[in-house]
């Protein structure tokens, strides 16, 4: 239920509650590891403790070596500094157990840091080693020989993992039950619910290789597919619709290129080609920001040109080696520039710390065994240069890394982990060479390794808890990891069970698959008229502005529904009272989803249309709905119009309306062809798309979806905080975006589920859980119900399911 504390506490107070937290969160910061502890363990204990020293026998090579002590005992305490003889014996005054014995002591802000990192857990780059690490990621790809299969666990994904379970005498995980994979399948591949009847379609499928059909299916599901991995894309490509950069041009979406490529399942090498040396749609990744300002030297765009392609493509760190040479690994302050400097128009001059050296960078990619980007040649012919040494046959860089990144997505976890330390020693280096092989042997197709990883017992097997993170080299693999659902995920299943989810594509792009579009089968599809008011063989009058009504009856609810419209010169679409759209752009055509605005019964449409101009001039209007299983409406001869203008809430004033029949538009031609084809590519998109509301990852980010996670993605994201924060927890329960969004959700179902209380109940945890109610919870939820489900109970019943940890978690 609805905490009580939503209605004791002032909204005032929550929101400062919420800023103290945020800034309490700003003000403590935590420890840099790389920055604020290797130095200090270099110089202070290096001589004694690290590479082939272990005086007292003590090394302090790894964070386990450390752990481990020393002859005489554990040296320190993950959390308790105090308590740690490592902190202590750097802030003695007893010459006889001060550390370091000779030399420079350890300084007061040395000693701060320390405490908070010992304090802090110990916080240790993963694969950093202070000796010589015995491995070193390999360059080229490997094929390894896949293990004898056991039983009829034939996938290579499961030869690999049986036979590691097998060395370590673990068992296997038990297989999970239909609906939880089901659930978990939808979430992972598409990020949407099931919806009741998907459920139940597939629980009632006795044929065999049911979990394949479905696999298959949401695969298939091109646009969901496509928008929910957009949101995995905009994050490593630091791409947004709002945010710092857009005003003052100092950066640039690509997300019209994005959408394109993912909706028809760009193969990754020339997915990754495009981006390095890119065309005007896809350059705005290698531009990065243009702060306004002076910058630090390593943050002007040709760095950030470094740091962003090889973090995203490599899984490599050059953030460090950008400022100097890199404490982690071995990357060097001359390789970073001089990938900068391969972007670069101009001669790029070394910076150390921020200050010149002056020495210029010479254009160079990392790995030159595979080949060199010509020095003298001209930016955008190194960039393409770049491009093809990037996805070069030899470089199983490239195909690891992202392969890896997927299984993290899917599994809960990278076989290298984290992700963006691919220098790091993988838990089954077979598994993940396999993986990159089988991708660049399905010609980069990204969905056919997301099916590899799917369709194997592994991946359907019931998830296992683990209860803290293992210390770097220390994980075992037992199965999948449960997994918070991304701010967008969550958001977009709230909007499917209450149908209160926006109607505004911010992102912009067209819903759809545009080369499956053409052609005769479509020529036919477009039954709306052009329609306006009086006499047409005359123009309208500037400025005028009517009101067109169509009313119809429903004997079902369509669950998948929308309007395709344009309006010469603008319009505002209700339906049933509510705002579902407008527009003041001619010609553009928008496509609004409608369906939680429709009802069982009697339905009205209205639209408020505008002419421009500053003398009399033709003038239309359009719209054609689309919806699954029942017949679509379309503007005609038998809509009505009115010189009277509604409210905000589409309401009249009965004794100002005089309805009359609309009349067809006679003279066409103004409108040109590009018109027509917008509609009818719009209206092709209804009918192929399964899910009609706008989905999260086509927002602009907001304040609850800021809480959760969404970053501003100012900078590459590639994986995000998994723990809940008590900013989140009280945004959920007590923020009014949510609070509105229930409200609005618990009268929308009132209005179009016309159900008992059962069944309401049985339909609200089919779609939200993809299970029935227990006994006791349906008794419990009916509670909260009248008989017949009031707008009250209902909200109070959506507090209560959506806020489970069930609900919010795909396992």
């Amino acid at each position: 239920m609805k905490p009580a504390i939503s209605k004791a506490v002032p909204r005032s107070i929550l929101t400062l509650i919420a800023c103290l937290t945020l800034c309490k969160v700003a003000a403590e910061d935590k420890i840099d590891f790389a920055h604020h502890i290797v130095p200090i363990i270099r110089k202070s204990c290096g001589k004694c403790h690290t590479g082939e020293k272990k005086k007292g026998g003590l090394s302090m090579n790894t964070r386990d070596l450390l752990l481990k002590g020393s002859e005489n005992g554990e040296i320190v305490k993950p959390g308790n500094a105090e308590e740690s003889i490592l902190y202590r014996v750097v802030t003695t005054e007893d010459p006889e157990l001060a550390m370091p014995p000779k030399g420079e002591r350890v300084s007061p802000q040395e000693a701060a840091l320390l405490k908070k990192w010992i304090t802090e857990g110990l916080t240790w780059e993963p694969g950093f080693t202070f000796g010589k690490s015995s491995w070193e990621p390999p360059l080229k790809p490997r094929r390894p020989d896949l293990p004898v299969a056991i039983k009829d666990r034939t996938n290579p994904i499961d030869r690999i993992l049986d036979d590691q379970l097998a060395q370590q005498k673990m068992p296997q995980s038990a297989t999970m039950e239909d609906s939880a994979f089901i659930r978990r399948l939808f979430m992972d591949v598409i990020g949407l619910l099931p919806t009741p009847e998907e459920l139940n379609s597939f629980l009632t499928d006795a044929k065999s290789e049911n979990r394949q059909r479905l696999i298959n299916t949401v695969l298939a599901n091109d646009i969901a597919y496509a928008e929910h991995w957009l949101t995995f894309w905009n994050d490593l490509l630091r791409n947004d619709y709002t945010g710092t950069g857009f005003i003052t041009g100092g950066r640039k979406q690509v997300t019209n290129w994005l959408y394109s490529s993912l909706v028809n399942n760009k193969p990754y090498d020339q997915f990754v080609r495009e981006l390095i040396s890119p065309n005007v749609e896809s350059e705005g990744f290698i531009k990065g920001i243009k702060w306004r300002g002076e910058v630090n030297s390593s943050q002007t765009t040709e760095i950030q040109f470094a740091q962003n392609i090889s973090q995203v493509f490599l899984g490599i760190n050059l953030k460090c080696a950008s400022c100097h040479d890199s404490f982690i690994d071995r990357w060097k302050l001359e390789e970073a520039y001089n990938l900068a400097a391969v972007y670069s128009n101009n001669p790029l001059e070394i910076h150390r710390c921020d200050k010149p050296t002056g020495k210029n960078a010479e254009p160079a990619w990392l790995f030159p065994e595979l080949g060199q980007v010509d020095p003298k040649a001209s930016p955008q012919e190194r960039l393409k240069q770049l491009s093809e040494l990037m996805t070069h046959s030899e470089n199983g860089r490239l195909p690891r890394t992202i392969v890896n990144r997927i299984w993290h997505r899917l599994m809960g976890r990278g076989i290298v982990h984290p992700v963006d330390a691919m220098h790091t020693e993988p838990w089954n280096e077979d598994l993940l060479d396999f993986l990159a092989v089988y991708l660049v042997d399905n010609k980069y197709d990204l969905k056919k390794t997301i099916e590899l990883i799917v369709s194997s017992q592994a991946y359907q097997s019931k998830a296992v808890v683990q209860q803290s993170e293992p210390g770097p080299g220390a994980y075992s693999y037992t199965g999948p990891l449960p997994k918070r659902m991304t701010a967008e995920q969550f958001i977009d299943a709230v909007w499917q069970v209450t149908g209160a989810g926006s109607t505004r594509n911010d992102a912009k792009v067209f819903r759809g698959k545009l080369e499956q579009q053409k052609g005769d089968e479509q020529e036919n599809i477009v039954k709306g008229k052009w329609i306006w008011s009086d006499d047409q063989s005359k123009p309208a009058q500037a400025g005028e502005s009517v009101t067109f009504r169509k009313q119809f009856e429903l004997k079902e609810f369509p669950e998948n529904s929308a309007a395709v419209i344009t309006c010469d010169n603008e319009y505002i679409l209700y339906v049933n009272g509510i705002k579902v759209g407008e527009d003041k752009e001619w010609p553009t055509v928008e496509h609004l989803p409608i369906g939680a605005a429709l009802k069982v019964g009697m339905n009205t449409i209205l639209v408020v249309a505008r002419n421009a101009g500053d003398s009399p001039n033709m003038a239309a209007l359009f719209l054609q709905t689309q919806a699954k299983d029942i017949p679509s409406i379309f503007s005609d001869d038998t809509w009505q119009w009115t010189v009277a203008i509604p409210d905000s809430k589409g309401r009249f004033k009965e004794q100002d309306v005089e309805w009359k029949p609309a009349v067809l538009v006679a003279r066409q031609d103004f409108l040109g062809p590009q018109v027509v084809d917008q509609i009818r590519l719009s209206l092709a998109q209804s009918l192929s798309t399964t899910k009609m509301f706008v989905r999260a990852s086509l927002v602009n980010n907001d304040f609850l979806m800021r809480s959760l996670g969404r970053p501003h993605r100012e900078q590459v994201v590639t994986t995000r905080p998994a723990e809940l924060t008590t900013l989140q927890a009280i945004d959920l329960q007590n923020g009014e975006i949510m609070a509105d969004t229930l409200r609005s959700g618990a009268k929308k179902l009132v209005a179009r589920r016309q159900q008992s209380a059962g069944e309401f109940v049985n339909w609200l945890y089919q779609y939200a859980l993809s299970r029935i109610p227990s006994s006791e919870e349906a008794a419990v939820s009916q509670e909260l119900l009248e008989a017949t489900p009031g707008e009250q109970g209902v909200e109070d019943l959506l507090w209560a399911i959506l806020m489970l940890p069930e609900f919010q978690l795909v396992r």
